[in-house]
C-alpha cells in the first residue's frame, strides 16, 4: 500500500502507537482494586435511540509500585521504542509505560485501568499500561501491581508503527489535492482514536459520493460541529504527532454540545439523503417544541404568590418582591426546570430531552449569544473565497513565509488562510485588499 501510494507521488510520514496487555480475569484478585461504576444516567449515542435496563460491568482501578518501575527501567535497552528500532512519532495523550516512568520520573505511581473487553469474555484490557517489551518483562512489571501479582495474559502489549499522509495536502472535503477521486480517512491522515477515525470516514464516504453525483462536497466549518474542527486543524495546520480530538482544541465548544447536535447537523444530514423524511418530521416536532417553550417560558410572568415564595426559600434562593418573567427564574443558578413545574399551571409536555435543551438554552443564552457573536465574524472571513489558482508570490505586501505556506495550502478562503501558521494578521490584512480588488 505505502509503495502504491509513493508511485503516485504522496509523500509518507511515520507514526507508532501501542496496545497494553489482555488478561485472564479468573487470574486478578480484585478486592486489592478501587471498583469504578458505570454511570447511572446512560446517555445513548443517537437521539433516535432508548436505553433499556441492561447488565452493567464494574471497571477497576490500580496503580504501578515502585517495583514496577524498577523493572521497566532497568529494562529500557530491550524496548523498539527506547533502542531506537521504532523511530515514528506517537501518541502525546496515550504514552506507553515506558514513557510514563521515564518522562514522568518523579511520580512514584501511576494509574492502571481494569476493563472488561466484553460481557462474555474473561479478557480484561489494562488501560494506561501500553508497552513494547519483551513479554517475559511485560510479566515481571505487570505481576508487580496491586491485584496482578498472578495474572496470566491472553495478549502481551505490543506497539506498532505506521504510515501516514501529511494530512495538509488533503482538501476540507478530504479528497488529495491533485488526485482526482482519491479521498483519504483515519489513520492515514495523521489521526489517532476511533471516533477521530469514523467521523472522517463519514466525510469521506459523503464526499466520495457527491463527487459521483456531480455535487458540491458536504464541507462542515469549525462552528457546526467537532467534526469540521478536526479536519480543519489537519487539513490547514498538518500535524507533527497522531492528532486526538480533544475539546479545548474548539474555540466555539460552548455551542458545540452534545445536547445540541441534533440541531445543528439533521438539517444538513436531511439534505444531502442520510437522514430520512420520518426521522426529519420528528426533529422538526422537537425543534418547534423547544423553541416553544423557550418563547413561553420568556412572555410567562410570575408574581411574588407565598406558593412562589416558599419555592424559592426551599431552594435557597432569595423570594420574589415584584413580578418577574419565568425564565429568569431558571436563570438562577438554584432553580433547575423541573422545580418550575410547582408554581407552573400551563407548562407543555415535553420530553426528557427537550427539557434539558430548554433549560440550557435559557441558563447559559447570555454566554451562547456571546459566543455566535464570534461565530458571525469567523463566517465573514470563511465567505471571502480564495481562488485555488492564485499565485501568491504576485501578491505584493505579503511576508515570504506567508507566501511559502499560502502557496503550499492553497487555502479555501481568507478564514481557512488565517489559520494557517506563519501568516500573520498583516497578511491578512493584505489579502482582505487583493481579495476585495479582484472580485
Amino acid at each position: 500500500m505505502s509503495d502504491s501510494l509513493k508511485k503516485i507521488g504522496i509523500d509518507l510520514i511515520r507514526f507508532k502507537t501501542g496496545t497494553p496487555a489482555r488478561i485472564n480475569r479468573k487470574s486478578i484478585d480484585f478486592s486489592k482494586m478501587e471498583v469504578q461504576k458505570g454511570d447511572e444516567g446512560i446517555v445513548p449515542f443517537s437521539f433516535e435511540d432508548e436505553i433499556k435496563p441492561f447488565k452493567q460491568v464494574d471497571c477497576y482501578l490500580t496503580y504501578t509500585t515502585e517495583e514496577t518501575h524498577k523493572i521497566i527501567r532497568e529494562n529500557l535497552h530491550r524496548s523498539p521504542l527506547y533502542a531506537g528500532k521504532i523511530e515514528g512519532t506517537g501518541p502525546r495523550y496515550c504514552p506507553s509505560i515506558e514513557d510514563k516512568v521515564v518522562r514522568f520520573s518523579d511520580k512514584p505511581r501511576h494509574q492502571a485501568f481494569v476493563e472488561p473487553v466484553g460481557e462474555n469474555t474473561e479478557e480484561m484490557y489494562i488501560q494506561g499500561m501500553s508497552s513494547s517489551l519483551p513479554e517475559e518483562v511485560q510479566i515481571a512489571f505487570y505481576r508487580t501491581i496491586p491485584g496482578l501479582e498472578h495474572c496470566e495474559f491472553t495478549r502481551p502489549a505490543y506497539a506498532i508503527e505506521y504510515d501516514c499522509i501529511d494530512p495538509s495536502k488533503l482538501k476540507l472535503s478530504l479528497e488529495y489535492k491533485g488526485i482526482d477521486g482519491l479521498f483519504m480517512a483515519g489513520q492515514i491522515n495523521g489521526t489517532s482514536g476511533y471516533e477521530e477515525a469514523a467521523c472522517q470516514g463519514l466525510i469521506a464516504g459523503i464526499n466520495a459520493v457527491q463527487k459521483i453525483k456531480g455535487k458540491q462536497p458536504l464541507v462542515l466549518d469549525r462552528t457546526q460541529g467537532y467534526i469540521g474542527v478536526l479536519i480543519d486543524d489537519i487539513v490547514t495546520k498538518g500535524t507533527n504527532e497522531p492528532y486526538r480530538m480533544m475539546t479545548s482544541r474548539a474555540e466555539y465548544r460552548l455551542l458545540l454540545r452534545q445536547d445540541n447536535a441534533d440541531l445543528r447537523l439533521t438539517e444538513i444530514g436531511h439534505e444531502i439523503g442520510l437522514i430520512s423524511d420520518e426521522r426529519y418530521n420528528r426533529f422538526v416536532q422537537k425543534r418547534n417544541n423547544i423553541e416553544n417553550e423557550i418563547e413561553r417560558l420568556k412572555n410567562t410572568v410570575v408574581k411574588p404568590t407565598e406558593k412562589v415564595n416558599q419555592l424559592l426559600e426551599s431552594k435557597g434562593t432569595s423570594i420574589l418582591t415584584t413580578g418577574t418573567k419565568m425564565s429568569e427564574l431558571l436563570k438562577r443558578t438554584e432553580i433547575k426546570y423541573e422545580d418550575l413545574k410547582e408554581i407552573d399551571e400551563n407548562r407543555p409536555e415535553l420530553s426528557a430531552q427537550e427539557k434539558e435543551e430548554v433549560e440550557i438554552q435559557i441558563k447559559y443564552e447570555g454566554y451562547i449569544k456571546l459566543q455566535e457573536e464570534q461565530v458571525e465574524k469567523f463566517k465573514k472571513l470563511e465567505s471571502k473565497k480564495l481562488s485555488e489558482d492564485i499565485d501568491y508570490n504576485e501578491i505584493k505586501g505579503i511576508s515570504l513565509e506567508a507566501r511559502q505556506k499560502l502557496n503550499q495550502h492553497k487555502p479555501t478562503s481568507i478564514g481557512q488562510a488565517s489559520r494557517i501558521s506563519g501568516v500573520s494578521p498583516a497578511d491578512i490584512s493584505v489579502l482582505l485588499i487583493y481579495n476585495q480588488m479582484n472580485k
